[in-house]
């Protein structure tokens, strides 16, 4: 009895195309993500992906929220590894930060770019959020200024992410991470905290 041919042999052909997306991002940018090569390293045929992945800009949105969860991930590792202190908690979130952002530099652009996504998509919306909910957490003990909490979460952002794309335009692809981050806890300015971090 011939044995039934089977399409691929992953368990999970859309985890598989995603990390195939993901590497395709880290080596080559951007512009370097398609179904088909994607496809090529996953190990299968061109027309596989289909199912899980009708358009490119389905694919570079999962591969989006799969960078998100990776950028989540690096600064909730530094944060892990924090005191309590309001301070050190911005400046360790700030690591993960700059270290994803330096490691993986066109995933950072792809997610912060302007490139074609589905913005509706729930897998998207999810890791982005958890990604934003870092900065809402550590933003949240600074005394709020005439923009409110939303003002500071703002800052602290823009901070970090200026850095983060400054640091990687000047690079030309050999980024210091240890030296952006040094900088980063210097420029950091001296904040206002609330007393009571209940009330934050």
């Amino acid at each position: 009895m011939t044995a039934e041919k089977r399409p691929h042999h992953h368990g999970d052909l859309r985890a598989a195309l995603i990390a195939a997306g993901v590497s395709l991002v880290r080596k080559g940018g951007p512009d370097a993500l398609s179904i088909r090569k994607a496809a090529a390293l996953a190990g299968v045929s061109h027309a596989a992906p289909a199912y899980h992945f009708p358009s490119l800009a389905d694919l570079r949105t999962a591969v989006i929220a799969q960078g998100y969860r990776e950028f989540t991930q690096s600064m909730e590792t530094e944060l892990a590894g924090a005191s309590v202190s309001p301070r050190d908690r911005i400046l360790a979130a700030g690591r993960g930060y700059l270290r994803f952002a330096l490691a993986s530099p066109g995933l950072f652009h792809l997610m912060f770019g302007g490139s074609s996504r589905d913005e509706t998509s729930d897998e998207l919306c999810t890791a982005a959020d958890a990604a934003y909910d870092v900065l809402r957490r550590i933003s949240a003990p600074i005394v709020p200024g005439a923009a409110g909490a939303e003002g500071n979460e703002m800052f602290v952002w823009s901070l970090v992410h200026g850095l983060a794309s400054l640091t990687l335009a000047k690079s030309e692809g050999a980024a210091d991470p240890e030296a952006a981050i040094a900088l980063y806890e210097a420029i950091l300015p001296d904040l206002r905290y609330r007393t009571d971090p209940a009330g934050a």
